[in-house]
């Protein structure tokens, strides 16, 4: 497969990829569908008259929209006839764009001129736990190694309900948060600026069509309500979660804002990267079983930029494939009390950790609980993050001579705000 735009094999946006994503530019302030392809965005409300298959022909309105809601919300045989319309009009042996200089002077507009939105009208945000090697770092340091696991958490995906105003596009500066804190067991809380702010590297996904309050969605047809993913940084103020997590969980600690990736990569993109589900013991209840595979090979990195420097020290390599439990499981377990889930809903992995101490996932367990330091390189170093580290989360797949990738989701964190 080969696009007339042309596309070097390291850029994350080949024609194997199309991830959409919602643009605007200075000359045109309103939100418009876009689809990356190399270093340009194709304007679908441009071309949205292309989209004449039997299914789309009759909503081709849904391209012409200021999020990619009522796209999603069209289900897979739209998904898969937009692909093969973008693939055909882009490929280089057909004429319809490649041959059209004022149709393609209108359609196309470079990425480095357009500011990237929010994808989606995000109505709900579901955060879950599910990487065994996080819950299970996490657990030994609180809890030692012999009771790192809750007794629930090979048997359910474990999640909780997030705060879906506060989740940002990439670039959005996220404030330091002040609260309660009990920096010492043995004295009362104090209040002020969070003291152990860190990172999380979790990947998410959009909900296409949702379902009827009281109807579970079955977890053999969860694919067909997932529409792509999404990278996230799910800041995290650790002093402020240990103080306030008992009884009820994550509250204040998680709710300063969650940042993801502005292109979503559709689960027909990552299909070719399919791997083997995590291997699960006990085996789950059976609504939570299925054979088919839903696990990606997806690489991902996290690096921090201190304030005014140019270096970016790579901390974290890890990999989706980690994940304990499938995206289809959380899906299923999410909707099996009725649940009603909603088009544009986002549903997160929790923090992605691997086996080895370099794919740890958060700065709690590169630091193990600030225990030692994390090289950052140019002699810096970090227990926690400080106030204006920029975190750079990517992540990408790998195929034969090309990468199916995500961009980027960056977050530069600013100081607290003062409250005298």
């Amino acid at each position: 497969m080969k696009s007339f735009i042309d596309v070097s094999p390291d850029n994350d946006f080949p024609i194997e990829n199309l991830p959409y994503g919602i643009f605007s530019t200075c000359d045109n302030p309103s939100h418009h569908i876009g689809v990356a392809i190399g270093n340009l965005i194709l304007d679908l409300s441009v071309i949205s008259h292309l989209f004449n298959g039997p299914v789309l022909k009759a909503h081709q309105q849904v391209f012409q929209q200021a999020t990619l809601n009522d796209f999603m919300s069209l289900g897979i045989p739209a998904w898969r006839e937009a692909r093969s319309t973008l693939q055909t009009i882009l490929s280089d042996d057909d004429p319809t764009l490649r041959d059209d200089p004022s149709l393609r002077a209108r359609a196309f507009v470079p990425q480095s001129a357009a500011k990237m939105h929010l994808p989606a009208e995000i109505g709900d945000y579901t955060d879950f736990y599910s990487s065994i090697d996080h819950a299970t770092n996490v657990g030994t340091m609180f809890r030692g190694k012999e009771n790192a696991l809750m007794p629930n958490w090979k048997y359910m995906p474990v999640g909780y309900h997030g705060r879906a105003s506060s989740v940002v596009v990439s670039g959005t500066p996220i404030r330091r948060p002040n609260g309660q804190t009990r920096p010492k067991d043995d004295e009362p809380p104090v209040f002020g600026p969070c003291r152990l702010m860190d990172f999380e590297l979790e990947m998410a996904f959009l909900v296409g069509p949702g379902n009827k309050m009281g109807d579970p969605i079955s977890v053999r047809d969860a694919h067909e309500h997932i529409f792509g993913m999404v990278l996230m940084n799910d800041w995290s103020a650790r002093d402020i979660q240990k103080w306030e997590y008992v009884p009820l969980g994550p509250f204040l600690a998680k709710n300063l804002g969650t940042t993801i990736s502005p292109w979503v990569v559709t689960m027909e993109a990552l299909a070719p990267f399919v791997v083997d589900n995590y291997v699960q013991d006990p085996q789950p209840f059976p609504y939570l079983q299925h054979e088919d595979k839903y696990t990606y090979d997806i690489k991902l990195e996290v690096g921090i930029r201190p304030d005014g420097s140019d270096h970016l020290g790579i901390v974290s390599r890890s990999n989706f494939r980690h994940m304990y439990w499938t995206m289809k499981q959380q899906l299923a377990h999410h909707t099996i009390t009725g649940c009603n889930i909603r088009t544009g809903d986002l549903l997160a992995s929790g923090t992605i950790s691997g086996p080895s101490e370099e794919s740890f996932g958060s700065m709690l367990e590169l630091s193990w609980r600030g225990s030692k330091t994390v090289d950052i390189g140019n002699g810096a170093s970090r227990k926690f993050l400080q106030d204006g580290d920029e975190v750079v989360i990517t992540g990408y797949c790998q195929g034969k001579g090309h990468r199916v990738g995500f961009g980027s989701c960056v977050g530069k964190l600013l100081p607290a705000k003062s409250l005298q």
